[in-house]
């Protein structure tokens, strides 16, 4: 019997240490998936931030956190609200766009206070692609004691030139009259206009507010990741892939800022965007070994 009860802990105590998780802020409820360690909330915690209109328990996330809990790694995954309350799975293009890039830095930090009301007081930010920009972004602004680390996955790159070619490529149109039509509405302080018809980020004739589209298609140089990684005070430690399509050449963008500024780039031979299979195996163990230094 007490081996049949000890077999029975066994293979169950592993869901024990993980939970949806959620807060109100800002009127909205935001989900999270956290995941303790043996050791919780005394060791680090990576708070983990997914990218472009998707979610905490997309490929990547999920299998990132889940090889985090096989090396006893505490972490919480966050889905972004992006203006919706409650919101679980890919954001459904139909559904209008009010939500801004930089809402991610304010919501970063309403899961960074419920970490430390948790009683964590080490947090290593992870984001990938876009999430990647939204960690860096927000380690540049709120750089504090509680933030141990910092890890970039694919982190996106902006220029302008790039963005209206992409815009051009995927929609056949030139961005620049919506760009400047968007502009002029918030300078108007009618920020809250609705777009319709409009061609946003990966979805095609749907709608979005003014600010939502600057916001997202502004000449910024905070966009860039590649120029948030020189002001980056915490550990910083980058991953690229040679085969990434999505977030072309980062790994010959990034090795001499690298070597310049002193933090740990990963260029990951073979590996596409989404580091999948033995390529995730290989980056968590990286950083297992990074924020352990």
């Amino acid at each position: 019997m007490k081996k049949l009860t000890a077999l029975f802990l066994c293979l169950f105590l592993p869901t024990l240490h993980a939970a949806d998780v959620s807060l109100n802020h800002n009127q909205l409820k935001l989900n999270g998936k956290l995941e303790k360690s043996d050791n919780w909330p005394n060791d680090k915690v990576v708070l983990m931030v997914h990218g472009t209109l998707a979610h905490n328990k997309m490929e990547i996330m999920e299998s990132v956190q889940g090889l985090l809990t096989e090396q006893d790694v505490s972490s919480l995954a966050i889905t972004l609200g992006l203006g919706l309350n409650n919101r679980t799975g890919f954001y459904d293009c139909p559904t209008p766009h009010n939500h801004k890039h930089t809402d991610a830095l304010d919501e970063i930090g309403a899961w960074m206070k419920w970490l430390e009301q948790q009683g964590a007081n080490q947090v290593v930010l992870l984001g990938h692609s876009r999430g990647g920009n939204q960690a860096a972004w927000f380690a540049t602004e709120h750089d504090s004691a509680m933030i141990s680390n910092v890890v970039l996955i694919a982190p996106q790159t902006w220029s302008m030139e790039k963005a209206r070619a992409d815009y051009q490529q995927r929609y056949a149109k030139d961005l620049m009259p919506l760009l400047d039509k968007a502009k002029t509405l918030v300078d108007q302080g009618k920020g809250n206009s609705q777009l319709k018809n409009t061609d946003f980020v990966y979805c095609k004739d749907t709608t979005a507010t003014a600010d939502a589209f600057v916001s997202y298609y502004s000449d910024n140089p905070n966009m860039d990741t590649p120029y948030l990684m020189t002001k980056i005070k915490k550990p910083l430690l980058v991953f690229a892939g040679s085969n990434d399509k999505a977030v072309e050449n980062l790994d010959k963008i990034v090795p001499p800022l690298a070597e310049k500024y002193g933090f740990q780039l990963n260029v990951m031979e073979g590996a596409d965007h989404y580091f999948r299979d033995l390529y995730a195996d290989e980056m968590v163990e990286a950083i297992v070994e990074f924020i352990n230094e």
